[in-house]
């Protein structure tokens, strides 16, 4: 079965509330099986540009990534990124 994962492009308008949901979301994202593969580090941009910040987490499915994304605790944590993150956020099925 393919792994799944959450393909994540962001800019952080306000770092503090934002803080807030990284530290509520590790642990969700945990509880799911998923882990981090990569999350913020230096990263260069070619062909189109305007994210600052790549999150990328891997899950034993993608059916696993999807029902986190709709769990109702990863969905609370999400009031958090309102007014706080631009992002651009992919539920992707691996191969």
């Amino acid at each position: 079965m393919p792994k799944g994962y959450w393909v994540v492009r962001a800019n952080v308008n306000n770092l503090e509330e934002y803080s807030k949901y990284v530290e509520i979301a590790t642990g969700i994202i945990k509880n799911h099986n998923g882990k981090f593969l990569i999350r913020g580090g230096n990263q260069t941009e070619f062909e189109e540009k305007g994210f600052e910040r790549t999150v990328v987490a891997e899950f034993n499915s993608y059916d696993d990534a999807l029902e986190c994304y709709n769990s109702s605790e990863y969905q609370s944590a999400l009031v958090h990124v309102k007014g706080s993150a631009l992002r651009l956020f992919s539920v992707v099925e691996g191969i």
